[in-house]
This record gives C-alpha cells, structure tokens and sequence, in this order.
C-alpha cells in the first residue's frame, strides 16, 4: 500500500513538473517605426526556440509609454499562441558580493551587542522612574495631609504638634535621600545610553564614514510576455508591434521660386520627435498623416427642437456652433483684413549637388483615410525629445506669377506665386519658408485644409510698380433731402509699370454694404469691376504692358436717416 501512494504522489509530481509554464528572455530589436502626427507604432522582430510544452517568451526594452491595449503578436513555426501582455519587472538591487564592501562582522557583533544593552537600560531607566515617581506621589500626600498643614485640633496640643514635625521631619529625609539617589543613578544610565545611541549610530553609519556606496536600486524592466503551446521542439520568429505615446512628427516646407521659371520646387520636410524611454537606432521610418489618438467615433445629430424662452441669451454667439466659423483660405492668401508683413531678405549661397537624397527612397502610400510615406533608409532617433530632419519629398509645382494690390490698405504690389491641384500633393498643414531667387523672404503657413485646391503665396513687395490711391474732392460731398441725408464718396486709383515685362494685375478694393433696409447704397462707377454683392468687394483683373499706366474710378452714394449715424469712413 505504501508504494502504491508513493508511486501516485510521483506521477502527480511528474505531471505537474511536465505541465510548468517555462519562462524564457529572448532577445529583439526594432526593425520599423510609423510615426504619427501623433504617437508612433513600433515594430520588433525576435527569433525563439522552445521545447515541448507551455512557454513564456520574455521580451524587454519595451517602452514605458505602451498603449497595451494596441499590442499585437504574430509568430512563426509550429506553435501555437496562447497569450501576449504587456508587464513591468520590479528588479530587486544586487547583493554585497565582495565583503570589503560589507560591514565587517566585528562591527556586526558589536551593533547587536549594543543594540541589547540599550533595552536592557531602558527597561532598568523606567524602573527608576516609576520608583521617583511613587515617593513623589508619597511626599504629595505627606504634604497634604491636615495634620502637617496644622489643620484640627493639633494646634490645640503641643504633644500632637511636636509628633507631627518629627514624623514630617523624619520622613521627608528619606524620601528625599532616596530620590537623590535613584535621581543619581537614572542619570548615570542616561548619559550611558546617550553615549552608546552615539557609538550604535557611528556604527550603523559604517558604510557611509567609509565611502562605500550600496548596490544602486534598479529601474524597472518593461517587457512583453508571450505565451506558446508546441507539440514538441521547434523554433521560429516572433514579430510584435505596439502604439507608444510622446513620439510624433511635424511637417515643414522649403519653398524656392524664380523669376526666369514659372515654376516652384518644393521640398517636404519632417521634423521628427521622440522620448518614449528607448532609442530608435538603424530603423526604418514611416511617416504617417494618420492621428491613432484623434476620435474616431462619428457624430449623431439630436432633434433640434424650438420653443419660446423668457429670457435673452445674449452670448448666443459664444456658444452658436451653426455660426459660420473663420476659414483660413491658404498660406500667403491676400485679404482685405490682412496687411501683408514686411519680409526680411538674406543672401543664401546655393551650389548645385548631385548627391542622392531621402526623396530618392520614399514611396508614397495612400490608405483610406491617411496618407503614409515609407522612406527606406535607417535612422537613428534617440530618446531625447529633439527634432529630427527627415526629407520626406520634393516636387516642382507649375506656378502662375501674378501681382495683387489692395490700396485702401496698403499702396504696396505684392508679387504672389499661385500654385494649383494641391489635392495631387497630400500636403499636412505647416509652416514653409519661402525663398525667391535665392533670397531668404520669411516664413509663411500652408493649409491644404481648405476646401480650395489653390494657394497664393506672397513672394514681398515690387518697389517697380507704384501704386496711388486718392479721394476725389469734387465727387466728395454730403447733403441733406428733406428726411434724409445723402453722402457721396468719389476715389480714384492710379497705377504704373515701371517693369521691362508685361504683368498680369489683380486689384482689389471696396464699397459698403447695407444691412439696414433704410440705409440704400448705390453705385455710381465702379469702371467695369466685378462685384461681389454680398461683402462688397471689388476685383480689377488686367493685363499691364512696360511701362503703361492704368487709373480706376470709385464712386457711391450713401442715403440714410438724418437723425441716425452711420460708420461711413472716408477713405
């Protein structure tokens, strides 16, 4: 019978041992990296081999930044994946090894001799204590007792007061001699523990007084367990790729025109960051348009019902969201609420290159609802937050030069380069420099947001055209007919080429509009402009030869109530 259980108690312990989840370190390293506007999904690859049964592969130099919900696992060879997750490892610091590192046993043995005596002198301190503290309490009452304070009929009898001074007198004495004494000896076992809590400190603090330094705590390990079944032996590859935050990128632009070519190069740019803990090195880089932490989930309209209200809400517009909101019509875009700064020039030296570059390697990938851009070429990112320059692209756009005026603003021409069918470009919104013919002319802002596929980019001033803006005396007047008062503005716009070549002109001004219907606006020369009925705004397109002159006559006439006031400016 004996054998028979020790034999079952075998078997048990043998299936158990056969059953046991094995754990296993394997070494990985990241093969590819696609970076997001913002966050990146990192790609690692290892190789395994296992034996027959359940095995945990131990992956680390994960970053701390995991998302572990994006973590996925895909394996090779005959297995068969059971588990995948992401967890941390707590190290605990190296033990002392070397013992001229290590409190000397001496020094030991003596810290616990001390730390003995010190008990057994505090127990006998307390001992004392509780001894000065009885005859304390016992002088309390001798003192408090009526007969000492010459309370009844003592003061009657000498006898009984002559007893009662021997007995206060005898017994005050021993009481007061053996609290000098426990007093005494509470004292020297005071100054006797002080002194070996200094000598216990001195010894605990060996390690310090003699410049040694304990095994430093370890950071914690960030790794990937994945868990494999196989039948039996065998081996293959483990590719893993996760989503990790405080990663991104950044597009941004070079732009370079010319005058002798109606065309601009433009040069795309990424500024490429990361501080996920662990550095990106010889690794293959996708850029990518895509946003993983943006909301995906689509919008649901609710009923929108009216009803009558008893109050006024007079921030309605704070809080309107069917208000039409303010688009920006493209970078460089000229608009009559916008003045156009002044650009700074700077010489740039160029020479020409023949060398190969990243735009050589990159292949464009368009995906749904993103656009990816594979460059294969590695790179080294280290974790350290700092912004990388990646060339992503470069084109040549067919590029039409024009000149807008705005005079009421400014009496400056601005040549403006017009680049169309941005849609073909996959373009992310940034900051691009600009440069003209070799001269640096500022930063501008590209937004291919926008429902327009064109964009205007201002290149600076011509001092060649000349430009004036006058307001016609003779034409201003105001007078009053009978209920209401009638004002008239006349302008006259005045332009010249002093350039060798033909340029084709866009000019742009205004007249008012009324959103009163007892304020009437009309129209008396607007020399063939094209009128924008709703904002006001008038558009001169011409063609102006070397050296010829243009003018261009502005009047309206405003009729409004006497009694009103009207924010007509005269300019």
């Amino acid at each position: 019978m004996k054998k028979i259980v020790t034999l079952i108690v075998g078997c048990i312990v043998l299936s158990a041992t056969a059953h046991a989840t094995k754990e296993t370190v394997v070494k990985s390293s990241i093969k590819k990296v696609t970076v997001y506007t913002q966050g990146a999904q990192v790609q690692r690859k290892a190789s395994y081999s296992v034996s027959k049964g359940i095995t945990t592969l131990i992956i680390e130099g994960v970053s701390p930044n995991i998302d572990p919900n994006s973590l996925q696992v895909q394996a090779s060879g005959e297995v068969i994946l059971l588990d995948s997750k992401y967890s941390v490892f707590y190290p605990q610091p190296d033990p002392v090894v070397n013992p001229k590192n290590g409190i000397p046993p001496k020094i030991k043995k003596e810290i616990s001799l001390l730390q003995d005596s010190l008990l057994d002198v505090g127990y006998q301190i307390a001992e004392y204590q509780y001894q000065i503290d009885v005859l304390n309490s016992e002088k309390r009452i001798i003192e408090n007792n009526g007969t000492i304070k010459g309370q009844g009929k003592v003061n009657d009898s000498i006898p009984l007061l002559e007893d009662a001074i021997a007995f206060y007198h005898k017994k005050m004495l021993e009481i007061n001699k053996s609290l000098l004494s426990l007093s005494r000896s509470q004292n020297k076992l005071v100054r006797n523990q002080s002194r070996m809590n200094s000598r216990l400190a001195e010894l605990q603090n060996y390690n310090n007084n003699n410049n040694y330094v304990a095994n430093p705590q370890k950071p914690p390990v960030h790794q990937v367990k994945i868990t494999l079944s196989a039948k039996e032996s065998t081996s293959g590859r483990i590719k893993l790729s996760y989503l990790v935050s405080n990663a991104g990128w950044t597009p941004s632009y070079d732009l370079r025109s010319s005058a002798a070519a109606s065309k601009i190069d433009l040069t795309y740019k990424a500024q490429v960051y990361q501080n996920t803990g662990v550095d990106w090195d010889g690794v293959k880089l996708n850029l990518s348009t895509n946003n993983p932490y943006a909301n995906k989930t689509k919008p649901t309209l609710s009923p929108w019902y009216l009803d009558y209200y008893t109050y006024r809400n007079t921030q309605y517009n704070q809080y309107n969201y069917n208000a039409p909101a303010t688009v920006n019509t493209g970078a460089g875009a000229y608009d009559l609420k916008d003045k156009m700064s002044k650009k700074a020039e700077m010489e740039l030296a160029e020479d020409d290159y023949d060398a190969l570059s990243a735009q050589n390697f990159t292949k464009m990938i368009e995906h749904l609802i993103s656009v990816e851009y594979e460059i294969d070429l590695p790179y080294n990112i280290k974790s350290d937050n700092q912004k990388n320059m990646v060339l992503v692209n470069s084109k040549t756009l067919n590029t039409e030069y024009m000149y807008y005026a705005v005079p009421k603003l400014d009496l400056s021409v601005f040549m403006v380069a017009r680049v169309t069918n941005l849609d073909d470009l996959n373009l992310v919104p940034g900051s691009a420099n600009l440069f003209h013919d070799g001269a640096y002319l500022g930063n501008t802002y590209i937004n291919p947001n926008t429902m327009n596929d064109t964009l205007d980019l201002s290149l600076g001033k011509d001092p060649n055209l000349i430009m004036k803006r006058t307001m016609l005396k003779n034409d201003s007047k105001e007078k009053v007919v009978g209920d209401k008062i009638v004002k008239t503005m006349g302008y006259k716009i005045q332009i010249k080429n002093h350039k060798n070549k033909t340029i084709k002109l866009i000019i742009q001004d205004q007249v008012p509009v009324s959103r009163n219907k007892e304020i009437e606006v009309e129209l008396d020369e607007i020399s063939r402009a094209e009128l924008d009925e709703v904002i006001g705004i008038l558009e001169w397109k011409s063609r102006l030869k070397p050296g010829a002159s243009k003018e261009i006559d502005i009047k309206y006439t405003v009729k409004y109530d006497k009694t009103q006031n009207v924010n007509l400016a005269s300019y």
